[in-house]
């Protein structure tokens, strides 16, 4: 099932200026809406086992956050949980669709969260994959990334490169592959990319999350949360506590995964999808 997937061409043809800025986005199939949004340290990139599944009964969309991936990159950007929600906002007007299903994983969590309690759009339904959603959250790395992050942007490349293969790898429960590896360091390579790493991770900042932790209840939606049995970020005591904040939120422990579901285990991902999407 999932080769059938990995043979789908995956490109981001589009390009949205969002307030002078471009972010790239993909769209294909036809239905009814289906939205899927990436996290940290990612790119849509992470969607490419998941999305190709749905094509043929959904529209499917799939874009890089402001800072990530393909779109813009650049010095003095805000690329924080508190932008993240407005663009996604944007987007939807741009792609003219109301009441999507929409997917999200890690920070993308967090944006499709705030986007619906925050920016009012309405979902159909709501996935959370291992979602930033609730405190506490924020590692001693960020915490250092925070203090030194013109440090950090300056470092040699090759003390960069360890840095970002090995927090990349932390992710995932099995091991990557190396085409894998590649595919999410790609973006934060080069003196751009990797100014780009630090300048994401030191705008990471529990007060967005906390903007929201008293309207969670109020989430109007199906909501559909799967975590990663393994997941080394957040420990998965973090989703069943969010579950349990969800009023009828349905959730599914995902054996032998980490915190990247959609590498350890994209099969499961897809079926529970499958079974919760109507």
């Amino acid at each position: 099932m999932i080769d059938a997937a990995d043979k789908v061409e995956w490109g981001l043809p589009y390009t949205f200026d969002y307030q002078g800025q471009s972010v790239r986005f993909g769209m294909v199939g036809n239905g009814a809406p289906l939205v899927f949004v990436h996290g940290t340290p990612f790119s849509s990139v992470v969607w490419r086992k998941i999305a190709p599944h749905f094509i043929q009964k959904r529209r499917v969309y799939f874009f890089d956050l402001l800072g990530y991936g393909q779109s813009e990159m650049r010095d003095g950007q805000g690329v924080s949980l508190g932008v993240q929600n407005d663009l996604f906002a944007a987007l939807l007007s741009h792609w003219q669709i109301q009441n999507p299903d929409v997917v999200a994983h890690d920070f993308g969590g967090a944006t499709a969260l705030r986007t619906h309690l925050i920016n009012g759009a309405d979902f159909t339904s709501l996935t959370l994959i291992d979602p930033v959603a609730i405190a506490p959250w924020g590692s001693p790395f960020v915490k250092h990334v925070h203090q030194f992050e013109d440090a950090f942007g300056g470092l040699p490349p090759y003390i960069h490169e360890a840095i970002l293969v090995a927090y990349i790898k932390g992710a995932a429960h099995q091991p990557l592959s190396e085409e894998s590896l590649d595919l999410y360091c790609a973006p934060w390579r080069g003196e751009t990319g990797q100014k780009a790493f630090y300048r994401q991770i030191a705008q990471m900042d529990q007060c967005f999350t906390d903007e929201i932790a008293d309207s969670i209840p109020a989430v109007r939606c199906p909501v559909l949360i799967l975590w990663g049995e393994a997941d080394q970020w957040i420990p998965i005591e973090r989703g069943r506590r969010l579950a349990s904040l969800i009023p009828r939120a349905q959730f599914y422990a995902v054996p032998r995964a980490g915190h990247l579901v959609q590498d350890d285990a994209p099969e499961e991902v897809v079926a529970k999808l499958k079974d919760f999407l109507v």
